[in-house]
């Protein structure tokens, strides 16, 4: 029998801006500047953080930044979609399928629509139909630098910068595989690991659905029911990727165990970590299955939209494309 348990965010509130301590990787770009230093944190999950507003790219390794990088995204009418994507596809060599077969050089795919990281020009402003396109020799440097699959959160907000915090026990959590997921869940939670032993961890929290979603590799392999406090206020939009290493705080869902680090990003509302953390509960159960597959570059997002259903605020949400 499941018993309620409160996950509570530990924010450790250090800026990562600190931790580099670099003035040129905070201040303006000119069109086609950017900043290149991988040797800054040479190992660990790669996370990149586009902003909309800024015009800007930042990658992050392990929570440090080791790049920095003007952009020109989306005109309007054609705007780059924000939320949290993954890289699809890569090639060295690609011409547009819908735009007069014009060259894409060090594509990384985010949709099957056709929005990528690309080199291109940069003329200062927006001006692409909806990719993301890069200075030509950072394209080449960055496309060295991710791997398939990993993380790339868009977003319409101004010096998004992420926090470290010691693990968002809330969105861990699995999903059934076979069955229909949108049918009732029978009980607290649902959990088959077994149909994916191995590859990526992917956490979906919709506060639509009340549902937390576990993918393991693009399959679902759990899911379980999200209680959450005062439900008439929105959760707003959350992006996590876990670091290596531990917290040195003990874990706040699993009694007995450490933390995990993870990467934070707020990419939709006004809503604090903190707020989350008070409002979340799931089955420790459930909870502490969940810390046992979680690994480094593992992401979790939480968003208001639903998981299964077009929806209008359905800007943070997941995107689950064929892998």
């Amino acid at each position: 029998m499941c018993c309620r348990v409160t996950l509570g965010f530990l924010l450790l509130s250090v800026s990562l801006a600190t931790a580099i301590a670099a003035d040129r990787q905070n201040g303006p770009l000119r069109p086609g500047d950017y900043f290149w230093e991988p040797e800054l944190s040479p190992s660990g999950p790669l996370v990149v953080i586009i902003s909309l507003p800024d015009q800007t790219l930042s990658a992050y390794r392990n929570g440090i930044r080791v790049a920095y990088s003007s952009i020109s995204s989306g005109v309007k009418g054609r705007s780059t979609p924000t939320g949290v994507f993954t890289i699809l596809e890569k090639q060295v060599t690609h011409f547009s399928n819908k735009y007069h077969h014009a060259p894409m050089p060090y594509m990384q795919r985010l949709t099957w629509e056709g929005v990528a990281l690309h080199g291109g020009d940069l003329p200062g402003y927006p001006a692409s139909h909806g990719c993301i396109r890069l200075p030509h020799e950072f394209a080449r440097k960055l496309y060295s630098l991710t791997v398939r699959g990993a993380t790339v959160i868009v977003v319409d907000e101004k010096r998004a910068e992420p926090t470290i915090a010691a693990h968002p026990g809330i969105l861990l959590t699995p999903q059934d595989s076979e069955a229909d997921i949108s049918r009732p869940l029978e009980g607290q939670y649902e959990w088959n690991p077994e149909r994916s032993v191995e590859g990526p961890v992917t956490i979906l929290v919709s506060g639509a659905d009340r549902t937390v979603y576990v993918y393991r590799n693009g399959i679902p392999i759990g899911r379980a029911v999200l209680e959450v406090d005062h439900p008439q206020e929105l959760l707003g939009g959350h992006a996590f990727t876990m670091l290596e290493g531990l917290a040195e705080t003990p874990s706040t869902f699993v009694p007995g165990r450490p933390a995990h680090r993870w990467m934070a990003v707020r990419t939709e509302g006004k809503t604090t970590l903190q707020d989350l953390g008070r409002r979340f509960h799931i089955c420790p159960e459930f909870a502490a299955k969940i810390y046992d597959i979680v690994a480094p570059g593992t992401t979790i997002v939480i968003t208001d939209a639903p998981a299964l259903r077009a929806s209008p605020s359905a800007r943070a949400v997941f995107l689950m494309e064929a892998q």
